[in-house]
């Protein structure tokens, strides 16, 4: 069966167990790039996430035989959340190895989900070696999280239902580590709509694709580091790689600042709940030349997913208000007199910024005995307001070293 008869029969195998999930308008980001632009929410699909269309289809497209062994995974998230849910859901065993850093949230839900869940090793790589070792002791099924043709055409009903919901759509952007849900969505759009710009997203700090794409084959690399762990994938897979080569998508990368940048848009003004990796589409639209994207309208920005722990929520708010302009930390030494500190909060006072924190110290071994190091945290009106909050203390005589 080639890959178009199995996203036909996934369309049909998927349509009564998972959900169709909506796409919304947003007017700011619409207004920033010149197009139409919807949102396509499935971070509100099953277990948070796209990853149970390609799980549900490959576990049910098991033999009987295959089915009794169980099936195991191996996943930081939504890949292990995504394979608990459906292998509960067509009653069958399933165990999950898990990196023993994987955040709290996500190892409690895969288990609620139904999972035998073990932590194995710091990274991924690891949990996967002894996944596959499990597998061949036990006869279980692996279900790889992106390189398999049923997990491509699972994620492609992704790319089906845009078709149905926006039938007129010009560019479809895709958040992409392995390229399971990006071959899925270029396969479908080469065959029903091949005029349809896709465009793959990647973490600047995580992007295997662009040298792959470059050298005809996966190439692996070296290093990673991001926040978004949902697409930090440092080897494309075989299978997605041949149809995403094949369908020639656009491959483009955003910074750390503006995954956080968008995850805040989603919040504010979606009231959407989406992770790192989820917001990978919307950070393109607000951080990339407008050359490089070359969009057509209307635009789809697929949310991957919304499975975020709340610790690491808290840190990219934070991170986010810093990138946006809106949020100034800063150390600046003042005279240990009375009266100095009340000046300075005087002159912060008249810029209009709101202090939200003050550690008043006078312990630092770089101060003289005569000086106290204050760090403040100042909430600021944007990016402008933020320049004359700093040029308004320079010119007040203070020396301010800003924060990251």
């Amino acid at each position: 069966m080639d890959l178009t008869a199995r996203i036909d029969a996934a369309a049909t195998l998927l349509a009564p167990v998972l959900r169709r999930t909506p796409v919304v308008a947003s007017r700011v980001l619409s207004e920033r790039v010149g197009h139409q632009v919807w949102l396509k929410c499935e971070n509100l699909q099953r277990t948070g996430s796209f990853k149970p269309r390609g799980a549900y289809n490959r576990i049910a497209n098991l033999t009987a035989a295959e089915r009794a062994h169980g099936v195991v995974a191996a996943s930081a998230g939504n890949h292990a959340q995504g394979v608990a849910w459906s292998a509960t859901s067509l009653g069958i065993e399933s165990t999950v190895f898990m990196p023993v850093g994987a955040a709290l949230p996500k190892l409690v839900a895969t288990r609620a989900y139904g999972a035998t869940v073990h932590q194995v090793g710091e990274t991924i790589d690891r949990s996967l070696s002894a996944a596959r070792d499990f597998a061949e002791q036990t006869g279980a099924t692996l279900v790889h999280p992106f390189d398999h043709v049923d997990i491509v055409a699972g994620q492609a009903t992704c790319g089906l239902e845009i078709l149905e919901q926006l039938p007129d759509v010009g560019t479809v952007l895709v958040p992409t580590g392995g390229g399971g849900l990006l071959a899925g969505v270029a396969a479908v759009m080469q065959r029903h709509r091949p005029e349809v710009r896709v465009i793959g997203v990647q973490a600047a700090e995580a992007a295997a694709w662009p040298a792959s794409l470059l050298a005809g084959k996966p190439v692996a690399l070296e290093h990673m580091s991001t926040m978004a762990d949902g697409i930090a994938v440092g080897l494309p897979g075989e299978v997605p790689f041949e149809q995403i080569l094949a369908s020639e998508p656009t491959i483009v990368t955003v910074d750390e600042d503006a995954l956080s940048r968008a995850l805040l848009l989603c919040m504010e003004r979606a009231k959407l709940i989406v992770e790192p990796a989820g917001a990978a589409a919307v950070a393109a639209l607000m951080a990339c030349p407008p050359d490089e994207l070359a969009l057509e309208g209307p635009v789809c920005a697929i949310l991957s997913g919304g499975n975020i722990d709340p610790l690491l929520l808290t840190r990219v708010i934070g991170h986010g208000l810093s990138a946006a302009g809106r949020y100034l930390a800063a150390r600046i030494t003042i005279s240990d007199r009375p009266g100095s500190l009340s000046r300075l909060l005087g002159e912060l006072g008249r810029t209009g910024a709101s202090v939200l924190d003050v550690v008043h110290s006078r312990t630092m071994p770089w101060l003289a005995i005569d000086e106290v190091e204050v760090i403040l945290t100042l909430e600021t009106r944007g990016p402008t307001h933020r320049d004359e909050v700093l040029t308004a203390l320079d010119d007040a005589g203070y020396v301010v070293h800003v924060q990251d």
